[in-house]
């Protein structure tokens, strides 16, 4: 009784020492030299579990409001008219955006983290179980969420103003302005989990 008593204290301590060095090399914990009929099991579970979770939002919006319009052209009550003309009146309205997201996950540790685990039972007595077992669970749980939302508003208005050549001896020429809008928006997204 004192000797199976010592034996089990033995076991304790080695696995013990082996928990503190987990995925260390050659730490082999070792059972021998048991009596008969005796229950000698080196056991070890090693868990590892890892949870992601990459919550990326991206939005762009872009508002452009424009209007452009030329002077009106009057020419009346004139014995000779002249040339007349207003100017030109133009917007224009250039955006870029470019958002780059990279999440790198942790990789799952390799096959190693528990090979160091192993053990040995020799030299037990008769009728005995000897059971040597090594377990390693490995969890990986990763979730990406990525959200992208564009919003592009462009409203745009153009318009010449009038030409009157009216009530005159002789009628000169008359000319309104080009009106013009211009409106450039790019968007680059580049979201990589």
């Amino acid at each position: 009784m004192n000797k199976a008593v010592k034996i089990a204290a033995s076991t304790v301590t080695t696995l013990g020492l082996v928990g503190g060095f987990a995925g260390i090399v050659g730490a082999s914990p070792n059972i021998s030299n048991t009596g008969p009929d005796s229950t000698n099991r080196v056991t070890s579970r090693t868990s590892w579990r890892q949870r992601v979770t990459n919550n990326n939002t991206v939005s762009a919006a872009n508002s452009n409001g424009q209007g452009a319009s030329s002077g009106s052209v009057n020419e009346s009550h004139n014995t000779t008219a002249g040339d007349a003309a207003s100017g030109a009146a133009s917007n224009s309205n250039a955006t870029s955006a470019s958002v780059a997201v990279t999440n790198n996950t942790p990789s799952v540790p390799s096959g190693s983290m528990g090979s160091g685990a192993d053990g040995s039972i020799d030299h037990t007595g008769p009728d005995s179980t000897n059971v040597v077992s090594n377990r390693v669970r490995v969890r990986n749980t990763v979730t990406n969420n990525n959200s992208v939302s564009v919003s592009n508003s462009n409203s745009q208005s153009a318009s010449t103003g009038s030409v009157n050549v009216s009530d005159n001896t002789t009628g000169g020429s008359a000319m309104s302005g080009d009106a013009s809008n211009s409106n450039t928006s790019t968007f680059s997204f580049n979201v990589t989990n």
